[in-house]
């Protein structure tokens, strides 16, 4: 099922027709009324009126995250207070929260961007959808919570946490539709697994979101719990959840391109990369008015795919992203995405699927290790079964990443589970 046919099957002149117009009144309306845009326009001689065609806006600087932090927190929202009625925000660990603001009718636009991407992931009126992301100052909760009810479906906001009260109330109201990240979803699977109710699960779709995955994880999810596992992506500041997202094809997350336009960027020089090739994704928004962003530089490293999905929807689609751009590690000279670690240890016989990457700085040379939990205890004290495995997993994570990483073996059930966005790689090299 499609939910607006007439912009996810529309023809290529149809859709940028739509997104220039969009993009002029936007640009028009972020000059006229944030001082931030106002000065960045005015340095570059930039003038919205007279934009041609929509690769005018590359004259343009990008737009980062210290930009919102240096504005916090009201900054550079584009619409007096009075105007908005709902405010988000970002944790603000590594210094001044990003702050976003919304008007009624960007509420409007996130429930209609959320509604067409639950619907292609096969969601509809009749589901119960569980959110089991964290409701707060945080977007994802809020986000699937009214996308979700746009098409129908009941929504049950048990928030994050207290897993076992999950699997119960997951059990009791008979869910079908799990909104989480991907990491939380293995832990629930995990705990149900150990509970003994996987089979009183009434569980048919995953709404997964928040962290990327790899495919191993989403097989993982699929085998365990026996749903239909699909992503979707978005971030607080252009929005929240709802710039792109998977159908039931699972190749790629579509994007609603009559509210964002994407751009691929070379992440060193910021050089506007062709149709197809992998860099960093460059997001504008095109009807966001309490706080419009302009050419935001998300890190996340991804291409579009431009051409039909098999699914019918015309719209351009961005690859999971394979990393971040902040995130990447460089060990020896290498390039390593975290995301590349997990492809090589999911689905390993013998082992979990929750694993940390330890990096640490030895007489100045960096150094990772990866360790991973047992499935079974007693492999602890069987040297030549860990033998095996070390060279098994050591060659599978070598022919991905071209490097060399010692791998150490722990307990099942000792390494940290997450109820949010998981946190991978502890880094060590600054203290």
């Amino acid at each position: 099922m499609i939910w607006n046919p007439g912009i996810e099957q529309a023809d290529r002149e149809t859709i940028r027709a739509v997104q220039f117009e969009r993009l002029k009144k936007i640009l028009i309306h972020a000059r006229d009324n944030v001082p931030f845009y106002r000065d960045r326009m005015a340095a570059s001689g930039f003038v919205p009126e007279e934009m041609t065609c929509l690769e005018d806006i590359q004259k343009l600087d990008f737009t980062v995250k210290t930009d919102l932090r240096d504005n916090y927190p009201y900054g550079l929202f584009a619409v007096p207070m009075d105007d908005i009625v709902r405010v988000h925000a970002s944790s603000g660990t590594t210094g001044k929260p990003i702050v976003v603001g919304y008007t009624k009718e960007d509420l409007e636009t996130w429930s209609e961007c959320i509604a067409r991407i639950v619907t292609g992931a096969g969601a509809s009126k009749g589901d119960i959808a569980q959110v089991a992301f964290g409701y707060g100052l945080f977007t994802g909760a809020f986000g699937l919570h009214y996308g979700l009810e746009k098409i129908g479906a009941a929504v049950v906001p048990i928030s994050s946490g207290n897993t076992a009260r999950q699997i119960q109330i997951m059990e009791d109201f008979g869910a079908t539709v799990l909104v989480a990240t991907p990491s939380y979803a293995l832990y629930l699977a995990e705990t149900a697994e150990k509970a003994g109710v996987m089979d009183k699960l009434k569980l048919r779709i995953g709404l997964f979101g928040a962290e990327p995955s790899t495919e191993a994880m989403r097989e993982e999810l699929e085998r365990r719990f026996g749903i239909i596992a699909t992503e979707n992506y978005g971030l607080s500041e252009v929005m929240g959840p709802g710039v792109a997202g998977e159908c039931t094809c699972k190749k790629g997350m579509h994007i609603n391109e009559d509210f964002f336009y994407c751009e691929i960027i070379n992440p060193e020089t910021g050089e506007v990369l062709p149709e197809g090739e992998q860099g960093e994704l460059v997001i504008t928004t095109l009807s966001k008015y309490a706080m419009p962003m302009i050419r935001y530089r998300t890190r996340d490293i991804t291409r579009l795919l431009t051409e039909k999905c098999e699914c019918g929807r015309t719209t351009y689609r961005m690859e999971k992203c394979k990393g971040r751009s902040d995130d990447m590690l460089i060990i020896r000279g290498v390039n390593v995405f975290p995301s590349q670690i997990e492809t090589a240890l999911l689905g390993v016989q013998g082992i979990g699927p929750h694993y940390e990457i330890i990096v640490t700085r030895e007489n100045y040379t960096d150094k990772i290790e990866v360790r991973v939990e047992l499935t079974d205890e007693e492999n602890l004290d069987n040297f030549a079964e860990l033998e095996r495995l070390r060279n098994y997993i050591g060659n599978r994570i070598r022919t991905i990443c071209q490097l060399d990483m010692p791998i150490r073996f722990v307990s099942p059930n000792t390494l940290k589970r997450f109820e949010g966005k998981a946190r991978r790689v502890v880094d060590l090299r600054n203290q």
